[in-house]
């Protein structure tokens, strides 16, 4: 059996039903646009929560999801960007399987997704980082954010796509199911120069499934690390979205159907285990001061790491709109299209965002006559320090900078989809 046929044999193939999908029948050049649009969305959104971090008044003081300091516009302002990561990831996934799909061997994109992964991981080392501290301090050598685990999970699947095709699925599925069983297993983290530095196999599980629990790399002159995107479950969500991956081979009216039926499924799951509110989160829903916080505190779930009513409640509705965007009906008119391309070059856009965001944060900073050159402090002064007095700006104020910023960013964007789309070098399949 050759796996790099492009109409997959033996296990994990299906046998066509009904009309072959216009998509699936050219896969060897052609790209999803609903999976773009989705992915051109969620990066969109990202960037208002980064931009957020670097511009808001709150967002040097207190949390914006703590739901005794903030308000129903901020808290949505931060709640509706958890959709980012988890469908950035799980679709990171199903484009290793619609690689694999276009006739790819196993092989060969085994050996992509582990270069990539490693390229991944010194990005966020060096680039990304820089983006967000716009200092070169390397005594903190930086958060390990999505991009990081993006990489790790790509390792991880290089393996993984070795085994059938359930497999793959059963085991991302259940890691996204049971991680949660994990929550009680904690370690202690490093807490600065004179204390204890955590064993080898306690910085293996804070990488695992204990988030912001710093600790030195090395045991001694060692810069420090932060996880903030642990490995479990996000090498789980990656290998769901790999088997996932496998519905764009279907004739598009039972896509649509399966689409429809697994996101609203999911979504209603999240709903029912949310309510009976003893498995799935760490963090329990109570009644508030209101109705309307006691629903902010039902929606208010775990990101770090992503629990499994985290998961439900973004991945269900992601199935949903990825059915909505293949349908006739335009049901983003004009935006469509610069959402699918912003969509075409995520990790272009990515790591342009965090500059952007910075920048203007910075611009807008000194334009109204505030301290600014806490944006570039080293990093081990940010932690230590409080922000300076008068600094940032009104929610409103956020949102302008993130329309300016997406704008200011579509020409760049536009100019290397279209290079992508052009041109075959092996090194755009890296960007």
């Amino acid at each position: 059996m050759a796996d790099s046929k492009e109409n997959l044999k033996g296990e994990d193939a299906a046998p066509p039903a009904g009309p072959v999908d216009p998509e699936p029948a050219n896969l060897p050049r052609k790209r999803i646009d609903s999976v773009d649009l989705l992915r051109g969305i969620v990066m969109v959104i990202m960037m208002l929560d980064h931009t957020r971090d670097f511009v808001h008044v709150g967002a040097f003081t207190f949390d914006p999801t703590d739901l005794t300091r903030t308000t129903v516009p901020l808290f949505f302002t931060r709640w509706i960007t958890h959709y980012c990561a988890p469908v950035f990831v799980f679709l990171a996934g199903t484009g290793a399987y619609l690689q694999f799909a276009r006739g790819k061997s196993k092989s060969s994109l085994s050996k992509f997704l582990i270069s990539r992964g490693l390229w991944l991981i010194l990005l966020e080392l060096t680039v990304v980082r820089m983006g967000v501290f716009l200092n070169a301090d390397y005594r903190f050598l930086g958060f390990l954010q999505v991009i990081w685990v993006i990489g790790v999970s790509m390792i991880v699947l290089a393996g993984l796509i070795h085994l059938p095709l359930k497999v793959t699925g059963t085991f991302g599925v259940a890691m996204i199911f049971l991680h949660n069983l994990l929550d009680r297993i904690q370690v202690t983290g490093w807490r600065g120069p004179g204390t204890p530095i955590p064993s080898i196999w306690s910085k293996l599980w804070i990488l695992l499934h204990q988030p912001f629990s710093p600790f030195p790399v090395l045991p001694v002159l060692s810069p420090v690390v932060v996880a903030i995107y642990n490995i479990i479950p996000w090498v789980g969500v990656m290998a769901a979205g790999y088997a996932f991956g496998k519905i764009y081979e279907m004739a598009a009216a039972r896509r649509r159907r399966l689409l429809l039926a697994m996101g609203g499924g999911a979504t209603v799951l999240f709903i029912v285990i949310r309510a009976i509110n003893i498995y799935g989160d760490p963090a329990r829903w109570s009644a508030q001061k209101n109705a309307v916080f006691t629903v902010l505190s039902f929606l208010n779930t775990t990101k770090y790491p992503p629990s499994l009513l985290f998961l439900l409640m973004t991945l269900g509705p992601a199935m949903i709109a990825l059915a909505l965007f293949e349908s006739a009906v335009n049901i983003l008119g004009p935006l469509r299209h610069p959402l699918v391309i912003f969509g075409r070059v995520p990790l272009f856009f990515y790591v342009l965002q965090w500059y952007t965001a910075h920048l203007l944060a910075i611009a807008l900073g000194w334009l109204a006559g505030q301290p600014v050159a806490f944006q570039w402090a080293s990093p081990i002064d940010k932690f230590t320090q409080p922000a300076p007095a008068g600094v940032g700006f009104r929610l409103w104020v956020v949102y302008l900078c993130w329309l300016g910023g997406v704008l200011l960013l579509y020409p760049l964007c536009k100019w290397f989809a279209g290079v992508k789309a052009r041109r075959r070098d092996w090194w755009l399949s890296y960007l």
